[in-house]
Parts: structure tokens; C-alpha cells; sequence
């Protein structure tokens, strides 16, 4: 098996951190670069916290680019209290040993896409706003890419970040907008792969997974800083009312990307609301096609996304905890 070139898009928190590990321990794709965007916590810190995380793991070779600094048109404020103040939880990794890309995110994303047309998945954990440059500066970046998955809306549900909206698009849903246009009929297999809070919120790391992830080494690196960083993000979830775990929201969209058959995906058209004042940041899926109506609604009738709506919770957590224990167990 060929394994596919991936790059990750990250505001990286926790969750981002724990897709890094995911994307090391998956066979089935090469993680070539990564990209730094702001949303949990600042483009600095999660530019830091990408190059520390991969260092972690051996991964020094993996180039990573600082990417966007603040929304498309709006300010940014990072929550904290999620992921926590530098975005890893308690965990503290040494400073990497070596700078960013001279280039920025955005344009690693073209030149890259550019020199390997048709090969690379792109996932996105983050805010859409590295993503929207980089298809201003290059508008067949969908044709380009290989396959690109997104984490980020709520579909059928209501959001985290406000009751209408899921918190990556919520920091730029202006940038989130000209990405789903951006895509708008293209062939089916190049559109967002979406991995949404209906699915993603499905799917929790309980304490008990982490500690028989951490198992066969729980003095090895990677287990100390899982124990450092992943219990501060369920204790987030447990002083909101939600036991049992913290979702693995961006683990999941790049599972997504690598098996499509953990899920069960919608094909549909998402537009995204950029100026309510309740409802900015919401994505508004038509699942019901409702453009397609014999009454004008004011919709683009083009497919612009493959939204998830259902998902194999054991299927994914079995692979995901097997695959982050194998890390564990090669530093024992």
C-alpha cells in the first residue's frame, strides 16, 4: 500500500495534537507538512506546539508553516479554557529544535498542491482562514488537491461556540464562506469531506481508553504527555455537564479522510452565515433540498460538500486507540 501524502491544517489544542499522533500511526498516509492557523489559542503557539508535538515523535523532517494570525475580517480571541493558556493542557514539551518554514501557510499549501496536482489530502482542524488565501491566491486548488476534509459546523444540530455555531467556523465564517463556495461543483470526490459536532461529539476518549492507550509504556514521552494534556480537555467537558470523555473532534475528520466508511455522508450544499447577530458562524445545510424547490429561494443549486451524519463511534475509537498505543509502545 502506497501510503498517501497528507498535509494537517491546525489550530493546535489538544485535540489537533492528538490528529498529529493519529496521522503519525496511520499507514495509510505520509504527513509531508503542516500548517499553523489561530483559533484555540494564537498562530504562534499552535505553529510551537505542531513543531514540539512532531518533534515528539521523530517527526522532525515534517515541514510546518505559521500560517494566518487573525480572521479574514474580524479580530481573534483565543479560549483558553478549553484547551488551555498555550493550548496542550498541562503537558509542557520542550521547545522544538528548529524555526518554521520561510514560506507561509498559505503558500505552502499552494506550492505544494501545485507540485503534487491530484495527490495530497488536505485536512483542516482549525479555522478555514489558511485555506480561503490559499484559494485567492490559487482558485483550482480543489481541482489540485487529491481530497480535502474539513473539521468544523454543525449541520443538523446546534453548535458549541454559540447555540448556532461550531467554534472553527465560528472564528472565521467569513474565511469558512469562500471555502465552501470556493468548492461549489466540483466532482463529488473533491468536495469538504465535513466532520461536524452531529458526529464528532459521538465520539469520546474516556480516561479508562487513556490510560490502556498509555499502558504498555507510562513512562515512555508520549504517554507522559498524553497524561498531561488529554485529562485538562475532559475535565473542560466534565465542568460543562458532558461525562464519559472529551470528543475527538479532529482525530475523527482525519479519519474520516483516510476511511470514508466510518461514516455515513450527505452530499449537499452549506452556506454559512457571516453577519447574524445570533447566528454568525452557523452552517446552513440544505438537507432537505429545499434549492431544488419549484419556488425561488435565493440558493446556488451546485453541491458544495459531503456533510458526515452518522459515524462508527466503536469502529473509530478501536483504531484510534490501537494506532496512538503502537506510539506508545515504540518508545518502550
Amino acid at each position: 500500500m502506497t501510503a498517501r501524502p497528507l498535509i494537517l491544517d491546525v489550530d493546535t489544542g489538544v485535540d489537533d495534537a492528538l490528529a498529529l499522533l493519529y496521522a503519525a500511526a496511520s499507514p495509510e498516509v505520509e504527513l509531508i507538512a503542516a500548517t499553523g492557523v489561530m483559533g484555540n489559542v494564537t498562530v504562534e503557539n499552535a505553529t510551537e506546539n505542531t513543531l514540539a508535538v512532531l518533534e515528539l515523535i521523530g517527526l522532525e523532517h515534517v515541514e510546518v508553516a505559521r500560517g494566518a494570525s487573525r480572521p479574514l475580517v474580524r479580530d481573534h480571541e483565543p479560549f483558553p479554557v478549553v484547551h488551555g493558556e498555550r493550548g496542550l493542557g498541562r503537558a509542557e514539551l520542550p521547545a522544538a529544535s528548529r524555526d518554521p518554514s520561510s514560506r507561509s501557510g498559505a503558500q505552502l499549501l499552494v506550492d505544494i498542491a501545485r507540485e503534487r496536482p491530484g495527490e495530497v489530502l488536505l485536512v483542516a482542524t482549525g479555522p478555514l482562514t489558511n485555506v480561503a488565501l490559499a484559494l485567492a491566491e490559487e482558485p483550482q486548488l480543489p481541482e489540485l488537491l487529491g481530497a480535502f476534509a474539513i473539521m468544523g459546523g454543525a449541520f443538523a444540530r446546534g453548535g458549541n461556540a454559540t447555540p448556532a455555531a461550531e467554534a472553527n467556523i465560528w472564528v472565521d465564517p467569513d474565511a469558512a464562506q469562500a471555502v465552501f463556495r470556493g468548492f461549489a461543483g466540483r466532482s463529488p470526490e473533491r468536495l469538504p469531506l465535513c466532520a461536524g459536532l452531529d458526529v464528532t461529539d459521538r465520539v469520546q476518549l474516556s480516561r479508562e481508553a487513556l490510560d490502556a492507550i498509555c499502558a504498555p509504556a507510562p513512562d515512555s514521552r508520549v504517554a507522559r504527555f498524553l497524561h498531561d494534556a488529554v485529562p485538562f480537555y475532559i475535565e473542560f467537558y466534565e465542568r460543562y455537564g458532558v461525562p464519559g470523555g472529551a470528543a475527538m473532534h479532529d482525530p475523527l475528520a482525519l479519519a474520516f479522510a483516510i476511511d470514508g466508511s466510518l461514516g455515513t455522508f450527505e452530499t449537499t450544499r452549506v452556506e454559512v452565515e457571516t453577519e447574524g447577530l445570533w447566528t454568525r458562524g452557523m452552517t446552513v445545510a440544505d438537507l432537505r433540498d429545499v434549492r431544488r424547490s419549484p419556488w425561488p429561494v435565493g440558493w446556488e443549486p451546485d453541491e458544495n460538500a459531503r456533510v458526515a451524519l452518522d459515524v462508527d463511534v466503536d469502529g473509530f475509537l478501536t483504531r484510534f486507540c490501537d494506532r496512538l498505543r503502537s506510539l506508545v509502545e515504540a518508545q518502550a
